[in-house]
């Protein structure tokens, strides 16, 4: 779809993303909006036609990370082994979001929309996305039928908040992650919890 925006709109929304892009690397979600305009050289306002939430921000800024994630996914379902698969998937969403200051903000489902998931653009894609992981591990007997994505990115964004402050942010992160994927229990005799 061509974009009907004026040739001046179209460069601000530009300038905007690319400023947004690099305040959102140093100061994550907390990003202020009127550091990005001034820096973009346009008003508070014009970010705010732009980008109406700051999720509307962190979302169009994480657009690139996402699609990598999504067709991660698509790669992913070839594999042989539907828990393997999922897994690896889990362990790059969260590696993106520990990596990608913003990114779990712009997952994390606001559940006081009228639809959590699907009014998060981002996380719909993720959904979209592993929903075909999460189904053939279920149908594998790997993960219990009830999980959803929605839990899972949940878990995730959960993490990468929690861990996002720690001296070492990405193992913190991983550790939790098998924590909670392995469960607290010690291996039993001839192979590990949940395999």
């Amino acid at each position: 779809m061509p974009d009907r925006r004026r040739a001046d709109a179209r460069r601000n929304y530009a300038r905007i993303l690319a400023v947004a892009e690099e305040e959102v690397a140093v100061h994550g979600a907390d990003a202020s909006l009127e550091q990005i305009a001034r820096r973009a050289g346009v008003g508070s306002a014009t970010v705010r036609r732009h980008f109406p939430s700051r999720r509307a921000l962190l979302a169009a800024v994480s657009r690139g990370r996402i699609e990598a994630l999504r067709v991660r996914a698509h790669d992913l379902a070839a594999q042989v082994d539907g828990r393997a698969a999922l897994l690896a998937w889990l362990n790059d969403v969260l590696a993106y979001c520990v990596a990608a200051r913003g990114l779990a903000a712009a997952l994390a489902y606001d559940s006081a929309a009228a639809d959590p998931v699907h009014d998060n653009a981002c996380a719909a894609t993720l959904q979209e996305a592993a929903d075909p992981l999460l189904r053939r591990a279920a149908r594998d007997g790997a993960v219990d039928s009830d999980v959803t994505v929605e839990d899972l990115i949940t878990l995730l964004v959960g993490i990468a908040l929690a861990t996002e402050h720690a001296p070492d942010p990405a193992a913190r992160a991983d550790r939790l992650f098998h924590l909670a994927v392995e469960g607290l229990c010690p291996p039993r005799e001839g192979g590990r919890p949940g395999a």
